[in-house]
């Protein structure tokens, strides 16, 4: 099923990310994880995808089959573009198109000093305009409701998030955050900028400090003063900021959902203890 009809029959959609394990014997173990989200039964679960021709990528493609045919679940395979060319993303289509995956979401990637950069897909929108014109995929796209940290203010993110929509993004996930506020502000700009297609909120249970530092770091994401007294009263407590972290994720999800929001993306980090206790905190409610 495309991404676009899971929207328009369901009231809330539900999804999940997860990653490819580094190496092939670990991807058996994955198991454990999926055993348990798809026990929520969600809409479809993201898979992420390896840049540069890694074998990362062949296992994006096996995993995302796993996700269908073994366990039923709609997969939404992860596609960069800012290190292939047009030739590496039809042979990535073709492969996908031959296994029934009817979904991408299409991304630009990240910059990489170790991945030499091609001169085809200098953005997201450029993958998306060439991905409709030869396939019929269902096509997502990420949102930034901080901002992209290349974005130079909030006019010129909704200029590109505009390109991504007119260039045949279906929906829209956002990245992680940690204040709903910033969530809703940025739907409502979407809107006045005229774009009208579903955007879903990306949640991310932090468990750990460390965790906490890189996300920060990666995104820009900006840290409440409610949830930076949860890292500075339990920073130092392993089990303690597992559970806070937990708590405060699922109190996150709860609040998108009774003010109407009505999807909500997991970030998993393929670990089966946080996907149990947010399907756990979240199933009577959706």
């Amino acid at each position: 099923m495309k991404i676009t009809q899971m929207h328009k029959q369901k009231d809330t959609v539900l999804s999940f990310e997860i990653f490819p394990p580094k190496k092939d014997d670990e991807l058996k173990n994955i198991d454990a994880t999926l055993d348990i989200l798809c026990e929520l039964n969600p809409d479809f679960i993201s898979v992420t995808f390896g840049a540069g021709g890694s074998s990362n990528n062949n296992r994006t493609i096996e995993l995302a089959k796993k996700i269908k045919y073994q366990y039923h679940v709609e997969p939404v395979v992860h596609l960069t573009c800012l290190s292939y060319d047009k030739k590496d993303i039809d042979e990535f289509s073709r492969i996908l198109t031959s296994e029934g995956i009817e979904n991408v979401l299409a991304l630009r990637g990240d910059r990489n000093p170790d991945i030499p950069e091609k001169d085809e897909f200098h953005h997201a929108s450029d993958l998306i305009t060439y991905l409709k014109r030869k396939n019929d995929f269902g096509i997502a796209a990420a949102c930034y409701p901080e901002c992209h940290p290349e974005s130079a203010n909030r006019v010129e993110e909704m200029r590109h998030l505009r390109k991504k929509v007119d260039a045949g993004a279906e929906v829209l996930l956002s990245q992680l955050f940690f204040d709903n506020n910033y969530f809703y502000r940025f739907v409502e700009d979407c809107r006045i900028a005229g774009i009208d297609i579903p955007i879903t909120p990306g949640i991310m249970p932090v468990i750990n400090a460390k965790q906490i530092k890189r996300m920060v770091t990666m995104c820009g994401a900006s840290l409440p003063e409610r949830f930076q007294k949860i890292i500075y009263k339990y920073g130092d407590n392993k089990d303690a900021l597992f559970d806070a972290g937990m708590s405060y994720a699922l109190s996150q999800i709860i609040d998108l959902l009774a003010n109407d929001v009505d999807s909500i993306h997991l970030y998993t980090m393929n670990n089966p203890i946080v996907a149990r206790r947010i399907c756990e905190g979240i199933r009577n409610i959706i």
